[in-house]
């Protein structure tokens, strides 16, 4: 499709969509309120992100978060305007620590599934949960570079028998570089 020829609507797509967001949403803006910010502001710091929201959505969602102890506001008068400031409270910086943690092990998991299904090999899989215990911006580049050495391996080892190599065969090799063994 092209620019001028914007894809039809998709209902489902629509659906699912919304459906991903709300949750990612609720995520962003406690994330984003690590730093004061009143209402205009944090609509405009998400946008600039990527997550448009309508403020009819975000006002209520901002009660609805202070509601459950996770942000605390406070009304200022700026520029002759009165605004309500918002920010994390501890319950809520809690609450973003575990959120953020459980977010990165959806993705991990995510990201195995759709890379064994892409791949069909357990290869990505393997690499991924070896460099699951190192911090999270050096995990790409340790898979990356162990998924690079494996491939690199297994073609070495199917170059000297002459054939493609079967599935056990690449499960031994996965196990002597000390990769777990897939399910």
């Amino acid at each position: 499709m092209t620019p001028s020829n914007p894809a039809p609507a998709d209902p489902a797509f629509d659906n699912l969509k919304l459906e991903l967001r709300r949750g990612c949403l609720t995520m962003a803006v406690l994330a984003a309120l690590r730093a004061e910010q009143y209402g205009y502001t944090l609509r405009k710091l998400l946008a600039e992100r990527g997550l448009e929201v309508d403020e009819g959505t975000l006002y209520p969602l901002l009660r609805r978060l202070e509601t459950q102890g996770l942000l605390v506001s406070e009304w200022r008068e700026e520029g002759k305007r009165n605004k309500r400031f918002y920010s994390l409270s501890v319950d809520g910086s809690r609450m973003l620590d575990q959120l953020l943690a459980e977010w990165r092990r959806i993705d991990r998991s995510l990201n195995d599934i759709v890379t064994e299904m892409h791949h069909g090999s357990a290869r990505a899989v393997s690499c991924r949960r070896l460099s699951s215990s190192f911090p999270g911006r050096q995990q790409d580049d340790i898979v990356r570079e162990l998924s690079e050495n494996l491939l690199a391996e297994m073609e070495n080892r199917a170059e000297d028998l002459g054939r493609p190599l079967t599935e056990a065969e690449q499960a031994d090799i996965l196990t002597c570089c000390s990769a777990p063994r897939p399910r």
